[in-house]
């Protein structure tokens, strides 16, 4: 998969994947018209090429909240999961699994295993742990989430990527949590 990104003009161009068009535009076309309503700017969705243009409205920093969120989709989210780019702090984090695997078609088809975990359960339970969203699509794994939430996700799914065995990645996520429920106890102390 490759998303392509062009800008022109204040305008944002991004080719989504041909599958992921029908996400993006939404059942009568409902999840695009959240996006413009939300960022202010007009979409132009081709579902032969994939091909998305996206118009500046008011804001122009709503060109870059629609190519986050239309990204998101791109990389296998849901719109409802991708919509969650619209809360102020949360990001999307791309990780290539290629960076990990090389080009090998099924040391890629490994990796992503390792990082879904039988019956999802690897995925869950970083989702779960961290707060994050994770996302396995093509040759990515993407991430929607706080900052704190994606540093922990992305080491978590780099060690898997890495070798790490799940119980070391689960005990890791475990001890992780402690930490971020400690330091929000202390807050509220204060």
């Amino acid at each position: 998969m490759r998303i392509a990104l062009d800008r022109c003009g204040g305008m944002e161009h991004l080719r989504l994947p041909k599958e992921r068009v029908g996400v993006a535009i939404g059942p009568v076309g409902e999840v695009k018209r959240e996006i413009e309503r939300r960022t202010k700017t007009k979409i132009t969705l081709d579902s032969e090429t994939g091909e998305a243009v996206i118009k500046p409205g008011e804001d122009p920093l709503g060109v870059l909240q629609a190519r986050d969120v239309l990204n998101a989709i791109a990389r296998g989210f849901s719109a409802e999961r991708a919509f969650r780019l619209f809360e102020e702090g949360n990001y999307l984090e791309i990780i290539d699994i290629t960076d990990f695997a090389g080009r090998s078609e099924r040391a890629i088809a490994r990796l992503k295993g390792r990082v879904i975990g039988k019956g999802g359960k690897a995925r869950r339970i970083i989702e779960e742990t961290t707060g994050a969203n994770v996302s396995v699509y093509g040759k990515n794994i993407a991430l929607v989430g706080a900052p704190e939430q994606l540093a922990v996700a992305r080491e978590a799914v780099g060690m898997l990527l890495g070798g790490s065995p799940h119980s070391a990645v689960y005990r890791f996520l475990e001890r992780k949590r402690r930490e971020l429920k400690k330091k929000e106890i202390e807050i509220w102390k204060r």
